[in-house]
């Protein structure tokens, strides 16, 4: 059981930010699918993927995928898998599931039918005949998707979203994961001010700024695979320790302004629990007011639409446009489910890309300003 394969999920649209971060912590051998990142690796890559994915949903371990037209099939198939590597006499092992354009489409049927099998396989493994379920936790997913099964161990627990630094959030807000794949996608590099005029409660500007520290997401929570003996403590502890030391401390100019006081004190106590406090300068500024000195700028904003928050939008997009007009030396980068929105705006996109806020279908738009000349490119100015 050296080697192992793991599949990272993820939002339709992000599969290629989270391979390109698998691939920057060294895992080359990976397939990409949609929703989906399939990577071969070592065990230290369970804790190491879970500790510094930022836009992935969460890290599974694969146990099997297979053909599963009838209920018969798919116990069997399941069976034969190797539950006893990894699911102790005394694990917890709950099935959850899901199916789209399978014939065996009643969930419920499908969880209970793995449930048995796994049972039987155990028993033969351990010669009992009950399992009290009283260890560590094993949950286990089958996704059917045209007939194919997919039988995987979830290794995260909560999804990785929860990176436990927002303890309150604002009326409509983004995912963590969500945030930290605009940032990643955009021509943003830590040496450039970074603004978000619609900031909310502070989750792209915290992104951004543990981005720009190489702060490890998932430095100070807990995973589910934590409690597993086949990973042992040690194995967290030098991904852990790895982390750490490759913290940085970088000069980050980063601002964020919202017309609600009460979410800018929100941002401020999520930045605060992010240990990012002190890289983030936040006020509250109406659109008309959100104003800067700095040429070279990059701006990330998810600001209000229509499914997220009621009340009109399309006055506000025209109002961006005006505002943001006069920055034409700027990167501006807005996600919007509102399909018109450059007609609002007033300008067309540099580029385009189809993301989903939770299971609302946005457009990412991207308006890409030229790069800072070279001595420019160390910035000291604020925003005003």
């Amino acid at each position: 059981m050296n080697e192992v394969r793991l599949i990272a999920t993820a939002a339709f649209g992000l599969e290629a930010v989270v391979a390109r971060e698998l691939k920057n912590l060294g895992y080359t051998d990976l397939e990409v699918e949609n929703g989906r990142v399939l990577f071969v690796a070592d065990l230290a890559a369970i804790p190491r993927a879970n500790l510094w994915l930022r836009s992935a949903d969460r890290v599974q371990l694969l146990l099997g995928e297979f053909t599963a037209k009838s209920f018969d099939e798919l116990f069997e198939k399941t069976k034969a898998l190797p539950w006893e590597d990894w699911i102790p006499q005394d694990g917890e092992f709950p099935v959850q599931g899901k199916s789209v354009k399978s014939q065996l489409h009643s969930v419920p049927d499908c969880q209970a039918i793995v449930k048995k099998a796994v049972v039987e396989r155990l028993k033969q493994k351990y010669k009992v005949q009950w399992f009290q379920e009283t260890g560590p936790r094993y949950s286990i997913q089958v996704a059917l998707l045209k007939d194919r099964a997919t039988l995987t161990i979830d290794t995260s627990g909560a999804g990785l979203h929860k990176r436990g630094y927002r303890i309150e959030a604002g009326q409509a807000p983004i995912k963590e994961t969500l945030a930290a794949a605009l940032v990643q996608l955009s021509h943003w590099q830590p040496q450039r001010l970074l603004l978000d005029p619609f900031c909310g409660s502070g989750t792209i500007l915290i992104e951004a700024a543990l981005i720009g520290d190489n702060i490890a997401p998932g430095l100070t929570r807990r995973f589910a695979a934590e409690d597993w003996p086949q990973l042992g403590r040690a194995l967290w502890q030098a991904a852990r320790s790895e982390a750490s030391g490759a913290i940085a401390d970088n000069p980050l100019k980063l601002q964020g302004s919202d017309i609600d006081a009460s979410v800018i004190a929100i941002a401020r106590q999520n930045a605060d629990n992010a240990g990012v406090a002190d890289k983030i300068h936040f006020q509250r500024r109406e659109l008309a007011q959100v104003r800067s000195s700095v040429k070279y700028g990059c701006l990330i904003t998810n600001p209000p639409y229509g499914e997220r928050l009621e009340g009109p939008t399309l006055g506000l997009y025209r109002e961006m446009g005006k505002v943001f007009a006069p920055w034409d030396t700027w990167s501006i980068y807005i996600i919007t489910s509102e399909a018109d929105f450059e007609k609002y705006y007033g300008r067309k996109a540099d580029k385009k890309r189809k993301l989903y806020n939770g299971r609302i279908e946005c457009d990412y738009y991207q308006f890409i300003g030229p790069p800072p000349p070279r001595s420019d490119r160390k910035q000291k100015d604020l925003p005003e």
